[in-house]
């Protein structure tokens, strides 16, 4: 009963340090409250797994995290998706250490347990010692609940959690945005990389619905463009907006003209991108498909915050884990369009390195961005981190959501008010 009081009381803890304006800094570093946070919200929430692009074929399979939780996403022989804790029902070791592949089965690498793509249990050694005592059917590997929205993958632990596209809710509008960006073509990762920074999730989960950083932070990668690209990132002062989707989910507009990136195609292209319109049109693509190609090859105008793990982030998907109270890991992922031209995706592949890549301008800035906050969040034995800006100046959208200019920090406040929501519950322990 004591240990119920006081997981109950760290809950609260956490919930009383987010208020409307302003959350508590010891939400960066709290190790207790960083644990609580694994099960009422990694653990009680859908949580984004992939890519359905990422597994295929049948026998295709992606390792990824549910919180602290090891998972596996594979396919089947019949083409069905399964995401598996990745766990033996023996002894407990892990029975996938890639981080993607095809196979025929799961094999524990301890006592040589074997599973099928679907986790049931397929083989054991020395089966007859356990005649009597054992039906290999009940001990499948555990299975997670999941659901997939445009390709989307998502998984829970929580098996009487409301549908997906509920969940999704206003954020469904922007996901079918996003995905446009294929040029007409389904999306496709074509890669990633992963890093570790000394900081907490919640940082990450505050940059990528946050603007006001951008001219600051970036200088370095707005100075390597043209000054026609350049002055479109010069938005701060533009027409942009940060709305509210309900659920802990947003999305920042910096970039109006390009949220619909099947719109305005009969525009002429912009002379900057003549190469990459040539290579098209040398590849048989004929003028009313090169201009499609040519505008989503650069990506959205917008960032999509899905909460709690994901962004959609102009033309890119940003995923983190939390690792601990003070370390996060980031996988950034690239797409382009399955079955695209070679030079589409040529172009969406040079286009992630240059900001998104590990040698590219944005991630190493914004990587000591986060690791200077989390460093800063340690001085003081008292102190408050601000999230108000723009509380004052806010207005209803075209779909009846809250919001505010693009450098307002209106999807912060919308991700801790559901942060907070969900840190208060009581939950099953």
């Amino acid at each position: 009963m004591s240990e119920l009081i006081a997981l109950k009381n760290i809950s609260q803890k956490a919930a009383d340090m987010v208020e409307e304006g302003r959350v508590h800094k010891a939400l960066y570093s709290d190790p207790e409250i960083f644990e609580e946070e694994l099960d009422k919200v990694f653990q009680n929430t859908w949580v984004f797994i992939g890519h359905e692009s990422e597994v295929p074929e049948a026998g295709s399979f992606k390792t990824a995290f549910v919180g602290r939780h090891p998972v596996i996403l594979s396919r089947d022989r019949k083409m069905n998706l399964h995401v598996l804790l990745n766990r033996c029902r023996h002894r407990g070791a892990t029975v996938c250490e890639g981080r993607k592949g095809k196979t025929k089965a799961f094999t524990c690498p301890y006592h040589g347990w074997g599973y099928g793509l679907d986790g049931g249990l397929r083989a054991i050694p020395k089966v007859e010692e356990y005649e009597g005592v054992l039906d290999k059917s009940d001990l499948p590997l555990e299975s997670l609940r999941h659901e997939s929205y445009q390709g989307l993958v998502f998984a829970t632990f929580k098996d009487d959690i409301e549908p997906l596209e509920d969940f999704l809710g206003g954020a469904k509008k922007w996901i079918d945005l996003f995905v446009k960006q294929g040029g007409g073509y389904p999306l496709k990762v074509l890669g990633e990389h992963r890093f570790n920074f000394p900081g907490n999730w919640k940082i990450q989960l505050e940059n990528t619905t946050d603007a006001y950083h951008f001219p600051i932070i970036h200088k370095s990668f707005i100075s390597s463009l043209d000054n026609a690209t350049a002055d479109i990132f010069d938005f701060l002062d533009g027409d942009g907006f940060v709305e509210d989707l309900g659920h802990g989910h947003s999305v920042m507009v910096m970039i109006p003209d390009l949220v619909d990136l099947e719109a305005d195609l009969d525009q002429p292209i912009p002379e900057r991108f003549e190469d990459l319109a040539q290579a098209l049109r040398d590849e048989g693509q004929d003028e009313e498909q090169v201009k499609r190609l040519v505008r989503a090859a650069h990506g959205t105008g917008f960032n999509l915050n899905l909460f709690p793990n994901v962004s959609c982030s102009m033309a890119f998907f940003r995923v983190l884990r939390p690792v601990s109270a003070e370390v996060t890991e980031i996988q950034h992922v690239a797409i382009g369009g399955d079955g695209a031209p070679a030079p589409f995706n040529r172009k969406r592949m040079r286009l992630h390195e240059h900001f998104q890549g590990p040698m590219g301008f944005g991630t190493p800035d914004d990587g000591e961005a986060w690791e200077r906050v989390q460093k800063g969040s340690m001085a003081g034995k008292d102190g408050w981190i601000l999230v108000n800006r723009g509380m004052g100046n806010l207005h209803t959208s075209a779909d009846g959501n809250v919001a505010g200019a693009v450098c307002s920090e209106t999807g912060m406040r919308g991700a801790y008010q559901k942060y907070k929501q969900m840190m208060a519950a009581e939950g099953e322990k």
